[in-house]
């Protein structure tokens, strides 16, 4: 059967415009993912991952940056034609994005509760207790152990890997068929790493998930990735099944 082409990015520039000039972070980017498979986009610091994810989601920081060329398909549709209102459906409901830093995308004034609950809620029709229902649902299905009483826990009180889990957590809340991890592990040592990517993996399957995956390891692209894309100073220079480049 022919592979579903599910996203696609097509010539992308996203440029910044500085007081010393413009940087162009992304410079014409090229990818897809089909339905089902996993893009592993590798790079060096700075040659533009994390900015392509963002002009995905149309996050990229204003008033500096900006999306100045190129489109962005989803089933077809260019998403940088849609209102902000449909956009804002579109950021975790279909596209689901989990960010590099936990600790510093978490509000550390609300409790994990609380940040799964606005998740849901943005994206279903439902009660307070259905909502936190859910919550737990979610916690227990990133593998948290006593998910109920996690809920009132602070970011702040968990470890690294924990948090990590919840921004999956979190990225899933809106049933998302298409999940970015920007640089997942990062920060995190090589046993929590590996829980990360072998829980990654699993919700993909089990959720039938399309993955972009966003690392400069290119040991983790080799057995997660079924495709990769290198990026270098805002271009892909290379694209290819896993096998051709790493076997």
């Amino acid at each position: 059967m022919a592979e579903r082409e599910l996203l696609s990015v097509r010539g992308l520039k996203t440029y910044f415009f500085t007081r010393r000039g413009v940087v162009k972070a992304v410079d014409g980017v090229d990818l897809s993912l089909d339905e089902g498979k996993t893009l592993g986009l590798v790079g060096e610091s700075g040659c533009g991952k994390s900015v392509t994810a963002l002009s995905i989601l149309r996050l990229v920081p204003r008033p500096r940056g900006k999306i100045v060329g190129g489109e962005i398909r989803y089933q077809g549709r260019n998403l940088l034609d849609f209102p902000e209102e449909e956009m804002r459906r579109i950021r975790g409901g279909e596209i689901g994005m989990v960010f590099q830093e936990p600790l510093t995308s978490l509000n550390p004034v609300f409790s994990i509760g609380e940040h799964l609950l606005e998740a849901i809620t943005v994206h279903h029709r439902m009660s307070r207790r259905e909502a936190k229902e859910r919550a737990i649902e979610l916690l227990s299905a990133v593998g948290f152990p006593d998910p109920a009483l996690r809920l009132k826990n602070y970011p702040h009180q968990l470890s690294g890997g924990m948090r990590q889990r919840v921004m999956i957590a979190i990225a899933l809340a809106g049933e998302p068929r298409v999940l970015i991890a920007d640089e997942p592990t990062t920060a995190l040592d090589v046993t929590i790493q590996a829980q990360i990517l072998d829980l990654i993996q699993r919700l993909k399957e089990e959720r039938g998930l399309s993955v972009i995956f966003i690392t400069h390891n290119l040991g983790i692209v080799a057995s997660f990735a079924d495709e990769v894309a290198v990026m270098y100073a805002g271009r892909i220079v290379e694209r290819a099944e896993v096998e051709a480049i790493f076997h």
